[in-house]
């Protein structure tokens, strides 16, 4: 073996188990495992993951906080036009730096895979190419995944179903859309029905910015569930935000519901944003800004949580923390069941994984050996304590490491060391 970790929890419950690496693959998961290794790490009884997966981000626009000016009303639509205002004064150089930057954030944090919109909505193509260019150099150590988004609206922008076969013909991965944002409820299902046609035509995934409002008419998941049963699509096709479900007559969400999983559909909630941007418009009570995870989960429906944006026009803050997403959702969606936390937790882990259809990915022989050690004993005090990780693995490589977060308390009769943890 390459590689030994000893005495490491699983998130399946799994316990005292030691995982063999060989050739940067998992080659044994089993109890004091009997053969030596050329390095070992003693996982002491924390849990080792898989790494956490962003299923939904804005890599094009990250780190820009500030530029040209700050979003005074933190809202979407200063964000929108921020971010118009932006773009003109745009550089590949400047695009790379800010996201090979936030992609050593996402490493220390254990996160090795991401799913990133790229705004097409330029005749430049100045981020589609610096996204691909960062795509190529980050490839040894994480997995970027690229959506062509048509941030001002497929059908409403002149220029962008010519800006998306272009995005498309360069190598972007995944077919985006943003219906809701076109400037009719017609001109937007007709946006998703040219949508699902070229992905189909292409052999591409589809992830639209899907009803991201509070309005509950806007019904777009309805057409896009439909297209992608029309061009047979199904498991390929993601519904991000939804966030106009919380604000949808249950009746309508009854007969929703089966029909999305009946298409295989996929969704993605982003709470730490859409709970901030969302429910503008209301006095009290106030929506909730994210969708009904819990009766999506319910309905045999893939959910994923995706952190959105990290310090850009739209949002002042994040870290690159999936915990911190997932913490976020699983109080907001009120999922604080033991079972329920579980989920939130594989919604940062397996679940974006099978949704951007990553290859390799889980804690099984044979899967590639690309791990986290985190400083807790299993996933719901993982996502209580936002876990420091303790090193990060990509194909048996550890590629960060960081000492575990202590304490030094000087108290009568008390213990030294304050760890945070409990059991």
């Amino acid at each position: 073996m390459d590689l030994i970790i000893r005495n490491a929890n699983l998130p399946d419950g799994r316990v005292g188990i030691d995982i063999g690496i060989k050739d940067g693959k998992i080659a044994a998961l089993e109890v004091a495992l009997s053969t030596k290794a050329q390095k070992e790490i003693n996982a002491s009884g924390y849990l080792v993951s898989p790494p956490f997966v962003d299923s939904h981000f804005h890599m094009d626009a990250t780190l820009s906080l500030g530029l040209p000016r700050l979003n005074q009303s933190g809202t979407l639509l200063e964000g929108i036009a921020l971010w118009g205002e932006l773009k003109p004064n745009l550089t590949v150089e400047a695009i790379k730096e800010r996201a090979l930057r936030y992609c050593d954030l996402a490493v220390a944090r254990g996160l090795l895979a991401i799913r990133s919109h790229v705004d097409i909505c330029d005749p430049r193509l100045l981020a589609v190419d610096a996204l691909l260019e960062v795509r190529k150099e980050v490839a040894p150590y994480l997995d970027l995944q690229l959506v062509a988004f048509p941030q001002d609206g497929y059908l409403r922008d002149p220029g962008a179903a010519k800006l998306m076969e272009t995005a498309l013909d360069r190598g972007v991965d995944v077919v985006g859309g943003i219906p809701h944002f076109e400037r009719t409820m017609d001109e937007g299902k007709k946006s998703v029905e040219v949508l699902c046609r070229i992905a189909a035509e292409r052999g591409l995934r589809v992830d639209m910015h899907c009803d991201e409002s509070d309005d509950p008419l806007s019904r777009h998941i309805e057409t896009l569930t439909a297209e992608t049963v029309r061009h047979g699509l199904q498991g390929r096709v993601t519904g991000s935000h939804l966030t106009s479900m919380h604000s949808m007559d249950n009746y309508y969400v009854s007969k929703l519901l089966p029909l999305m999983a009946e298409a295989e559909m996929n969704v993605i909630a982003n709470p730490l944003i859409n709970i901030t941007l969302q429910g503008r418009h209301d006095t009290y009570p106030k929506r909730r800004g994210m969708t009904r995870v819990p009766e999506l989960m319910d309905a045999g429906i893939k959910v994923a949580f995706g952190h959105d944006c990290v310090m850009d026009p739209w949002y002042s803050l994040g870290s690159a923390d999936m915990l911190e997403v997932a913490s976020m959702g699983l109080h907001l969606a009120q999922m604080t069941g033991v079972e329920q936390m579980k989920a939130c937790f594989q919604a940062i882990t397996e679940v974006p994984a099978a949704i951007l259809g990553l290859e390799g990915y889980g804690l099984e022989e044979g899967c590639n050996a690309d791990l986290v050690i985190l400083q807790a004993a299993d996933p719901v005090e993982a996502l209580r304590l936002k876990a420091n990780r303790l090193f990060v693995i990509r194909k048996g490589k550890i590629i960060s490491r960081s000492a575990p977060l202590q304490a030094k308390l000087n108290l009568p009769g008390r213990p030294k060391i304050q760890d945070f943890l409990v059991h």
